[in-house]
């Protein structure tokens, strides 16, 4: 199956999928490439929601020989997508490869790194714009962020999408890569989320970053190293 149920999570299992992440994890790989790999991926990843997630509908339709039974996939002028800037900006890019018609939310939040980790191993949350479309109760919302680690930003990041909006018909979090600390953090503070990812690795290290995981993901797609 190419999504797989995991303890806390969702596991993407598409060949190229695995592919791609190993590419773009390898620190061989120069900023162009591993911008485009982000890209790619968002949209394996937005295919893969399509075929796990999304139904279909029986249509009539005329070829140009006869009329014919057709399908067609239901929803997708109800799809919301909020871009966690700056890393997801790249991997948003391929998901609207996948969703040309989604809405589209942008939410700017980044971690303190120099306050470090709390006792809880969360750290404190900078919101510095967000802009959200308005949610319906049909719609898929998919709020993406590349590196899903103690999960501190995403949480801040669904309070803000769940804030006095109705339940959606689907809540997913997207991501590349995970640490278990997170996906274990966002599954208590948020269960009506649906967690997405490519791979679960292996734990945090002291400083809070993913390993063996892919480096920042916004210093390699947009060369601030």
């Amino acid at each position: 199956m190419p999504i797989e149920n995991r303890e806390n999570a969702y596991l993407i299992t598409h060949a190229l999928a695995k592919d791609t992440l190993s590419r773009i994890r390898d620190v061989e790989t120069e900023q162009v490439s591993f911008r485009k790999g982000l890209v790619k991926l968002g949209r394996i990843c937005g295919y893969e929601i399509i075929d796990g997630r999304m139904e279909t509908e029986y249509v009539e339709i005329e070829t140009p020989l006869e009329p014919t039974m057709g399908e067609r996939v239901r929803g997708l002028d109800d799809v919301v997508i909020i871009n966690v800037l700056r890393a997801a900006t790249p991997f948003v890019e391929g998901l609207l490869k996948a969703f040309p018609r989604a809405r589209q939310g942008v939410i700017s939040a980044s971690r303190d790194e120099e306050a470090g980790r709390g006792e809880d191993g969360s750290f404190p949350i900078t919101v510095d714009y967000v802009k959200l479309p308005e949610i319906h109760e049909e719609d898929t919302v998919i709020v993406a962020d590349p590196m899903l680690a103690t999960g501190s930003t995403m949480c801040t990041v669904l309070d803000h999408v769940v804030e006095n909006a109705v339940e959606p018909e689907n809540l997913i979090v997207l991501s590349a890569v995970s640490a278990p600390d997170g996906l274990l953090r966002v599954s208590e503070s948020v269960p009506e989320a649906d967690l997405l990812t490519v791979s679960i690795d292996d734990y945090l290290d002291e400083d809070g970053f993913i390993v063996p995981g892919l480096g920042d993901a916004g210093d390699r797609a947009f060369r601030t190293t």
